[in-house]
């Protein structure tokens, strides 16, 4: 399932404006465009949420540009519905698409390529995956809009509690702290796994945590350079076999935890540290037992390094629009003004810089953590294929779910190959 799917399903940033509203609001439906380059009004398309990350650009844009930005704005299924539909008729109601990275395979052909934007400069500013990401096919087709990485997120009262600082350093004979190594985070897990509390959690219901242990084990997450699928090497079983060890120090029913879920557990108290999406530092809420009392740490690498599976969105110019100069001139803005997305209720941005600007900020702590892990060396977006959402809901996710369950690992993982293989056929 899409990172940002999961994400809105617990994150209220934004709302739909109703089919009423549409003709009244800057949410508009978006007509057709203005035959030509000089229309000042460029429709960008947006998911339910992502006006907000885009608020301020638009209000930039138009002092900078003098153009008139009309948010459309639609559910994640819906959103995609309707790209799959314009694309596919070649006749588009707007001039920009922020795009989930797991649909560019599926647009490629249908967006123009925007290389002038990537200048030698501004590549230097975006994290090398996403560099790599948006370029398809020798061509840079979206510029990211916003970004995300899973980091480690921990107790800070517990950790640094004088009676437990003194038992784990009895029991493991070193120092409690923010773990940097997976055999400390597993100590670390294990010693607060009593008394109704536990160590960590372990997310059945999603695959990234999995894939970022695969690629911090030296593997391409289930498909290789050449789209073989490599999901029973020794990588996979690698990182399958350590996730799931987790489960004794996680709360019961892991098959069913998904990212709502862990978010919850880890809030309330009920988790000493949970690998998560680091937005959600910033949104813990005031009245949450763990309130002001939650560190931030990179995430943890393997042999291969440090390694994230980000969550970027790309902003593309479909082949189809009128307004091609304009919906570039937006999209540069966007670039430009990259960091007002994180004054948003989100809170994120794409360039290193715009998160550098806060990360010594009070209240953005987790910004450096999540610096150092879309940098890790082996940091790598999901595959590219059309497939990708199929994969991960017919597949991925139920592997998980019997593996956490007690599954054999081996098996599962046989059983998968067979299974992504059929479906890339």
């Amino acid at each position: 399932m899409s990172t940002r799917k999961t994400i809105n399903r617990f994150a209220t940033i934004g709302g739909l404006c109703t089919a009423v509203a549409l003709a009244a609001t800057g949410c508009g439906a978006g007509g057709p465009t203005t035959s030509g380059s000089a229309a000042s009004t460029v429709n960008v398309l947006v998911e339910a949420g992502g006006h907000a990350e885009l608020t301020g650009v638009a209000e930039q844009c138009k002092k900078d540009a003098g153009i008139d930005v009309n948010f459309v704005e639609l559910p994640y299924d819906g959103m995609f519905n309707r790209l799959s539909s314009e694309f596919s008729s070649g006749n588009v109601s707007f001039d920009v698409a922020a795009l989930d990275s797991v649909w560019l395979p599926s647009f490629k052909d249908a967006v123009q390529p925007i290389d002038e934007l990537f200048t030698d400069e501004a590549k230097k500013d975006i994290f090398p995956a996403l560099v790599k990401e948006a370029n398809v096919d020798g061509h840079f087709i979206g510029m990211p809009a916003w970004t995300n990485a899973e980091i480690i997120l921990y107790r800070t009262d517990l950790f640094e509690d004088a009676a437990n600082k003194a038992g784990f350093k009895a029991k493991y004979g070193y120092d409690l702290a923010a773990p940097t190594t997976w055999q400390q985070y597993k100590d670390i897990s294990e010693f607060f796994t009593k008394d109704g509390m536990y160590g960590t959690d372990v997310k059945g219901g999603v695959e990234t945590e999995w894939l970022a242990h695969v690629l911090q084990a030296g593997s391409p997450m289930i498909l290789d350079d050449n789209n073989n699928v490599v999901i029973d090497n020794a990588a996979h079983m690698e990182a399958l076999d350590f996730y799931t060890s987790l489960t004794k120090y996680a709360p019961p029913g892991a098959a069913q935890v998904d990212w709502a879920a862990a978010q919850n557990l880890f809030n309330q108290g009920k988790t000493a540290m949970t690998r998560f999406w680091a937005h959600a530092y910033r949104q813990i809420p005031k009245d949450a037992p763990v309130a002001g009392k939650v560190g931030a740490a990179p995430m943890i690498g393997g042999s291969a390094g440090v390694a994230g599976v980000p969550g970027p969105w790309y902003l593309s110019v479909p082949k189809a629009t009128k307004n091609t100069d304009n919906a570039k001139k937006f999209v540069k803005c966007a670039y430009d003004y990259n960091s007002m997305g994180i004054e948003s209720s989100l809170g994120l941005a794409s360039r290193i810089s715009a998160f550098e600007k806060y990360q010594d900020k009070a209240g953005y702590e987790s910004f450096g953590p999540l610096i150092e892990t879309l940098n890790g060396n082996a940091t790598a977006t999901r595959p590219a294929t059309e497939k990708w959402q199929q994969i991960v809901d017919t597949v991925l996710v139920p592997l998980l779910q019997k593996a956490v369950a007690g599954g054999d690992s081996a098996a599962l993982l046989a059983d998968a190959k067979k299974q992504i293989q059929a479906l890339l056929k």
